[in-house]
C-alpha cells in the first residue's frame, strides 16, 4: 500500500527568482515570500518577479506591505509593459 502526503506536507518550490502567487493561498504568504526572497538571496539571485496578477489590488497591496518591511530588500517597484505591468513587482534584493 502507498502512502499519500498529507495535504498539509510542504511542496518543494524552485528557486528561480519568479515567484507566480497564483496558486498560493493569500494566508501563506506572510511565511513564503520572507522565506523565498531570503533563499534568493542565498543563491546570489538578487532580482526577483513576484507575479500577484492584476485584479483589484488586494494581493498587490499585501505583497508590497510584506516587501516595505523586509531586510532583505533594498527596493521593489511594479512591472514596466514587458515585464508584467501592474501585475508583477519587480524586487531588488540587498548584498
Amino acid at each position: 500500500m502507498a502512502s499519500e502526503l498529507s495535504p498539509d506536507a510542504p511542496v518543494p518550490l524552485p528557486i528561480t527568482g519568479e515567484l507566480d502567487l497564483h496558486t498560493f493561498r493569500p494566508g501563506d504568504l506572510g511565511e513564503l515570500i520572507p522565506a523565498y526572497l531570503a533563499e534568493c538571496g542565498a543563491l546570489g539571485l538578487r532580482d526577483v518577479r513576484i507575479v500577484h496578477g492584476k485584479g483589484i489590488g488586494t494581493l498587490r497591496t499585501t505583497v508590497h506591505a510584506l516587501l516595505q518591511r523586509s531586510p532583505h530588500v533594498q527596493t521593489y517597484r511594479l512591472g514596466d509593459a514587458h515585464s508584467g505591468s501592474w501585475g508583477a513587482t519587480i524586487v531588488t534584493l540587498r548584498r
